[in-house]
């Protein structure tokens, strides 16, 4: 059976999703694909320098150029059915799995940080300030990246659990991008409606509106949730990158791993020949805040496993006026669940009630 592809109500992606910011993995490189004729294009004013770039980087034959374009085609292919596909692994889960631990799939008081609950409190009461919240934040070295303890260890222990049950059952699977090749989309294991959806509105939004008013912390109205790992085996690191979110939060929530910090740069709007990198520890239970435009990656792991909960959280008021992946205005097309945030004018979306006014 088919699975349904309309979007949440008054959500839209943006027509660039299929042809922009593709990851060529073994270059380290992002591009942009319409056609061949058109990549050639495209890069004619500084061919020589991306050719030169692939040389460096081992692409040094007419063979290796063409798997190249493959590969690109092959991706751009695949966007394109993306949400039908991810519609039909939702549907096939939901005849087909059975949870291990089915209640880390329902948000409970009890997974939350005493701490983190406090932080919450804190940003409720009227009086509540930036300035007062950050007494009760660690700041990091990079710039408004702010730390804080989000589960507590035996949610993280059980949510763990449920995940590894899930990769080892015969259920069909999405990966979250074409940078993380192992990981899980939540939204198609079932985590989207009780327990990413009531996380951010009733928990993360007082936090992003007192920390990122200037980039949509307000009006947060739209998310994507997924779950990366990391192992010895498998992937190791994360390339420099940022996310097509307006605020991220990244918590460690297992296993066993030694090193693979986070390091941020700058804006990805600032020069590189300018950037400082900063690092940030993965401690478990605990998240990192940041700007989805803050560049960003992660640092090989030396040992065990990691597994990262990240969630991307979207601001239709601020990603309608220009989107963050092509930087133009959007180019609205239907998509699964809440697609990319986007929002058509004089639609509201299912859950406008929380945005600002």
């Amino acid at each position: 059976m088919t699975g349904e592809v309309k979007g949440k109500l008054g959500f839209y992606g943006c027509k660039c999703f299929t042809t922009n910011n593709i990851f060529l993995e073994e270059y380290n490189l992002h591009v942009r694909f319409l056609t061949e004729q058109q990549f050639r294009q495209d890069y004619r004013a500084f061919y020589f320098s991306v050719l030169q770039i692939l040389l460096r980087l081992g692409c040094d034959s007419d063979q290796k150029f063409k798997d190249v374009l493959n590969k690109i085609s092959q991706e751009v292919d695949r966007r394109k059915h993306l949400d039908e596909a991810s519609a039909d692994r939702a549907a096939a889960i939901r005849c087909t799995y059975r949870p291990l631990h089915p209640h880390v799939y329902h948000l409970e008081e009890s997974h939350l940080a005493p701490q983190f609950k406090k932080i919450v409190e804190y940003c409720g009461n009227v009086e509540a300030s930036k300035e007062g919240l950050l007494k009760l934040l660690e700041e990091e070295a990079a710039t408004r990246v702010y730390r804080f303890p989000v589960f507590e260890r035996d949610f993280c222990r059980e949510l763990v659990e449920e995940l590894d049950h899930f990769e080892q059952s015969p259920a069909p699977k999405g990966r979250p991008n074409t940078m993380n090749n192992s990981g899980i989309l939540l939204d198609e294991l079932g985590f989207d409606e009780a327990f990413v959806t009531p996380l951010r509105e009733q928990y993360l939004l007082p936090l992003t509106s007192l920390l990122y008013p200037d980039c949509g912390g307000r009006c947060l109205d739209s998310h994507k949730a997924f779950v990366v790992k990391y192992d010895m085996n498998e992937d190791l690191e994360l390339s420099y990158h940022y996310d097509n979110a307006e605020v991220t939060l990244n918590v460690s929530i297992g296993k066993d791993f030694t090193e693979g910090n986070l390091y941020f740069g700058d804006m990805r709007q600032d020069p590189v020949s300018e950037t400082r990198l900063t690092e940030a520890e993965h401690r478990i239970t605990e998240g990192l805040l940041h700007r989805g435009q803050h560049m960003h990656g992660a640092l090989p792991i030396s040992h065990g496993q990691r597994w990262n909960l990240i969630i991307w959280m979207r601001a239709s008021q601020e990603r309608n006026k220009l989107c963050p992946m092509c930087n133009s205005k959007p180019s609205l097309v239907e998509g699964r669940g809440f697609a990319d945030g986007f929002t058509k004018a004089g639609e509201a979306p299912a859950n406008s009630q929380f945005m600002s006014q």
